[in-house]
């Protein structure tokens, strides 16, 4: 066991490694970056110098090595728009989006396993194609036209939900302020409604497909047709025998949920307004904030690989064959 977790450890290194050349090369492949650095007035010797002093007119090699070691030492630099520390910037946005993010994966996880399970019972029915032909469609509609519809319908011709804004609830916990955040609870759900069901739309869709697949090839196997043919109710094969054994799917679905649904928000989050990470890589990247792009992109891709490293470690304790290949 501590071999292939060490073995995943390494592995997972060398992917965040791989993002940050990608990330760094990528960004300055764009153009010179001393011109973010300098007035549209400066002179060429200006703009020279400033090169110089920032280590720009350095090997691209160079500079990456430079920067891995700031990275390693926890400096990401600073932010060219705000002024200050680009993680530092990236963490104080990051508790909004962890809201519309964990509230997404529960609306994706509690509806697609229940979705998952009466379609697979009711197979070849025509509850089980209405449901797999609404997934098909959640998985197909792009998350902003979906957002731009809820916003159009549901905010402002309904009036039922707010369009924008948002209401803290990690903020204040992270703080200690705990009376706070109960208190904001039920108006931030509120704001937290449309753009959740807006990102978990397609998770849902995918992951009902998912538990309904696994249920379905659990439900064929002999055991299970052994516990039928002893007279047992069929919620009883349903949920204690069948389910139980379909969960290895499912606790992968659920491990890597709150990955896949990151790479959701940044769309989101600039249809709806919301004050996450999301909107803010995307307004860095149009003002070619470099610094605050790279500390985004590490951080999310180390959110990510550290939940997919935790999936495949608890994979690995449900299941022994796992290791052992």
């Amino acid at each position: 066991m501590w071999q292939y977790a060490l073995r995943r450890v390494l592995q997972s290194s060398i992917v965040i490694l791989g993002v940050t050349l990608i990330s760094f090369t990528a960004l300055h492949m764009a153009g010179d970056p001393t011109l973010l650095f300098v007035s549209e007035r400066a002179s060429a010797e200006e703009i020279a110098e400033t090169r110089a002093i920032l280590g720009f007119d350095r090997p691209l090699h160079v500079q990456y090595l430079s920067f891995l070691g700031r990275l390693i030492q926890g400096d990401t630099g600073k932010s060219i728009t705000y002024r200050q520390s680009a993680m530092k910037v990236v963490l104080e946005r990051l508790p909004a989006t962890l809201e519309l993010t964990l509230f997404a994966m529960i609306i994706a996880i509690t509806l697609a396993i229940p979705f998952g399970i009466i379609a697979s019972v009711n197979r070849g029915t025509p509850i089980d194609g209405g449901m797999m032909t609404l997934a098909m469609v959640g998985q197909s509609v792009p998350s902003f036209w979906f957002g731009i519809m809820l916003i159009l319908f549901v905010g402002l011709g309904l009036r039922w939900l707010p369009i924008s804004g948002h209401i803290p609830i990690l903020e204040p916990l992270f703080t200690g302020h705990f009376r706070e955040a109960f208190s904001n609870f039920p108006e931030a759900l509120r704001y937290l409604l449309m753009p959740a069901v807006t990102i978990s739309l397609f998770s849902l869709s995918r992951n009902s497909r998912l538990v309904r697949s696994s249920m379905l090839e659990v439900l064929s196997q002999d055991y299970v047709r052994t516990a039928r043919s002893k007279g047992l109710k069929e919620s009883v094969v349903v949920t204690r025998h069948a389910l139980r054994n379909a969960w290895m799917p499912v606790v992968t679905m659920v491990g890597l949920e709150f990955g896949f649904l990151l790479s959701g928000v940044v769309v989101v989050e600039t249809v709806f307004s919301w004050p996450g990470v999301g909107r803010l890589v995307f307004n860095a990247i149009n003002q070619r904030d470099i610094p605050l792009v790279q500390a985004s992109v590490i951080l999310f891709s180390l959110l990510f690989v550290g939940l997919n490293l935790i999936v495949d470690l608890l994979y690995a304790r449900l299941d022994p064959r796992v290791r052992l290949g």
